[in-house]
């Protein structure tokens, strides 16, 4: 089978490990020149190291995506040196504290709102507009199964994955005739630097999670990422404005 991202141009918000440095490596397997950001420099230089070495082409530019000035120069600086943007992986978040939310503090809800939810609105808005003076794009927003249920001691993650859900739903049909597709992944409990940062701090949670996915096992970055690059390739060209659940089942019940 032919590879789906021959010469396109994909850039992708925190790549520096997880899901990013997934979807980097298989954005550059099947043919996309890669521009990865994070705000780790480190890491996203590994993650370029790693595209490379299998073969791959991949730069590192830096980006926090709750700066609109840096957005705009990440974005402005992938279409100086390539000349176009044809997809975006919208991946950079963090998850908060778990705490219930008469114990969440301000400081605490803000920072999830900036990177998790005005960090992919920042990020849709530069791209749609590069998108529109060429001849469209696609994006995919990295939500989770917290932006499709809710979940205890979460809520103000959960609060700002629904946001990236319906801001997803809503720019998709504002562009659906403008040849610019919208779609988001939401995955469930998955091994990443992220996951794993919580099973160290309580280790019990591995084992409730397992149990909690209908399939008995946690999911890797790299089945998100598959699911990811997909919704950007032409294979997925009559899909727009939806939330695939990368979830080994959790929001089938």
């Amino acid at each position: 089978m032919s590879k789906m991202m021959v010469d396109k141009i994909a850039l992708i918000t925190g790549g520096a490990s997880g899901m990013g440095r997934a979807a980097a490596q298989i954005f550059a397997r099947e043919g996309a020149r890669v521009v990865v950001s994070d705000v780790d420099a480190a890491g996203g230089e590994e993650t370029v190291r790693l595209v490379t070495e299998r073969g791959g082409e991949a730069i590192f530019m830096s980006c926090d995506v709750a700066s609109e000035a840096d957005v705009d120069g990440l974005v402005g600086a992938t279409v100086a040196r390539y000349g176009r943007l044809d997809c975006a992986f919208n991946n950079a978040g963090i998850r908060g504290d778990l705490r219930r939310i008469a114990k969440l503090t301000l400081e605490d809800f803000e920072q999830l709102y900036n990177v998790n939810q005005k960090g992919v609105w920042l990020c849709m808005k530069r791209e749609i507009q590069q998108m529109l003076e060429q001849d469209g794009g696609a994006i995919v927003n990295n939500a989770s199964t917290a932006g499709l249920v809710g979940l205890e001691a979460l809520s103000g993650y959960a609060g700002s994955k629904h946001a990236v859900v319906g801001m997803t739903r809503s720019v998709a049909l504002e562009y659906a005739t403008r040849g610019i597709r919208v779609n988001a992944v939401c995955p469930g409990a998955i091994r990443t630097p992220m996951l794993e940062g919580v099973i160290n701090e309580r280790p019990e949670i591995e084992e409730a999670l397992i149990q909690y996915e209908p399939v008995r096992r946690l999911g890797t970055p790299e089945e998100v990422a598959e699911a990811a690059v997909w919704l950007c390739s032409d294979r997925a060209s009559f899909v727009t404005g939806q939330a695939l659940a990368v979830d080994g089942g959790i929001t089938a019940g």
